[in-house]
């Protein structure tokens, strides 16, 4: 087995383990009067990721990995838990917002809006370019971005609906 097959390995179950803890997370939410807006994009962005990684098993696993891109995707994956450990129960890789209930302003939300989409660009990028595959790095970060985009838009205006406007950068 290569590095990249493990690398992709790992990262493939860090995905499985997000969407179980996200999945919890929801449930709970919904249960404490949580309203979910975006559903209908949300096999979109599901989509996607699943996409991404399945190109870059296709194409990556027997590559050989750049250590300076695979360094700077780890400092993303420590970005990640800081913004696991400021959203706790609300992490939640779908838009949920809790009305009654003001916005995460800890950890990295103190600095910026949106850290985790922030992140997800980074990761997006960085993963192909790890195992020299500068198109698809290309072609998914610009796909991302699309999707991004109608997200945020999305979570802006639930936002607004409750009275609770983000602003800032992503």
């Amino acid at each position: 087995m290569s590095v990249a097959s493990i690398i992709l390995a790992l990262v493939t179950l860090q995905r499985l383990g997000e969407l179980m803890l996200s999945r919890y997370n929801t449930r709970r939410l919904l249960a404490c009067g949580a309203v979910e807006a975006g559903a209908s994009h949300y096999p979109l962005i599901v989509s996607l990721h699943t996409a991404w990684l399945i190109a870059l098993w296709v194409w990556g696993r027997d590559q050989d990995v750049n250590p300076a891109a695979l360094a700077a995707y780890l400092v993303l994956q420590g970005l990640r838990l800081w913004i696991l450990a400021a959203l706790g129960p609300r992490w939640t890789t779908r838009i949920i917002v809790l009305p009654g209930r003001p916005l995460v302003t800890s950890g990295p939300y103190q600095f910026c809006s949106h850290p985790n989409y922030a992140v997800v660009i980074g990761e997006i990028a960085l993963l192909p370019l790890a195992l020299h595959l500068p198109l698809t790095a290309l072609i998914f970060t610009i796909l991302n971005l699309a999707v991004l985009a109608l997200r945020i838009r999305v979570e802006r205006r639930a936002l607004a609906a409750l009275g609770r406007p983000r602003t800032g950068t992503p």
